[in-house]
């Protein structure tokens, strides 16, 4: 099984992956296969904040759905690095 952290081991046993991508105005909303959405300001995302819409929306798929790759911006983003995300403003909401 490996040495996973926790969120690489949640990802594991839940089976969990990306199905697709989606942008909404200044909007990223990655969609899982247990259909939960996680949302994000897209100008957490670097690579991705000053692109076009049709850029954005050409990405793949990658690493059994555990990942996303842009190729005309040469970005890659992870379904960790989303759940890592998510936790990070779930935690900041509750804190406010």
């Amino acid at each position: 099984m490996g040495n996973y952290d926790a969120i690489e081991q949640l990802i594991f046993d839940e089976k969990l992956s990306i199905e697709k991508v989606d942008f909404q105005r200044e909007e990223i909303c990655v969609i899982l296969n247990t259909k939960a959405s996680l949302h994000f300001p897209l100008s957490l995302f670097k690579g991705l904040a000053a692109a076009d819409m049709s850029a954005l929306g050409k990405y793949q798929i990658i690493a059994g759905g555990t990942g996303v790759h842009w190729p005309e911006l040469d970005e890659d983003l992870s379904l960790k690095g989303f759940l890592q995300e998510s936790l990070k403003q779930t935690i900041r909401n509750a804190a406010a």
